[in-house]
């Protein structure tokens, strides 16, 4: 896959870690990478210029903002990109920033450290397997679900249409 055509934004108060995942893309054919160390940045960033991706590490500057940045890309009323594709790199692995991640509208999740290709493998899924977007009252994103349960019959089932 050649990520040329792509528009990328990295986010990471890491300059060493930014750098890596700038390298990595650039190895995979990318050319138009942005890079800001705040989610303050980023989000003025995204005011100004329009990205196909953002990639933003979890652990930003006093710890979460980075879950903070997507939720104001997904609600913030003066977004200009609510629907971008993110994808958030951590460390942290523990179940519950992952479902803070998931619950404020990431597309994937990432683990750090991971390698070339299953980088390579997310970003190909942020592009070709992408997932609807749902507005709910407490959620705006790309689907939480993975995959079709035939079998559920809660009141959370959605409609067949």
């Amino acid at each position: 896959m050649d990520l040329k055509a792509l528009r990328i934004l990295v986010v990471d108060d890491n300059r060493h870690a930014a750098e890596i995942v700038k390298s990595i893309l650039t190895s995979l054919g990318a050319q138009d990478i942005g890079y800001v160390a705040t989610a303050h940045g980023a989000f003025e960033t995204m005011q100004r210029e329009v990205f196909d991706l953002v990639i933003v590490d979890q652990n930003l500057g006093k710890g979460d903002e980075g879950v903070q940045l997507v939720r104001r890309i997904r609600k913030d009323p003066t977004s200009p990109s609510p629907y971008v594709a993110v994808l958030m790199l951590t460390g942290y692995t523990e179940q519950r920033r992952v479902t803070a991640a998931r619950d404020a509208g990431v597309t994937d999740f990432l683990s750090k450290p991971f390698t070339v290709t299953g980088f390579l493998r997310r970003i190909e899924a942020l592009i070709f397997q992408a997932r609807p977007f749902v507005r709910a009252p407490d959620f705006f994103g790309p689907c939480r679900r993975r995959r079709a349960d035939l079998d559920y019959r809660g009141m959370e089932r959605r409609r067949q249409t």
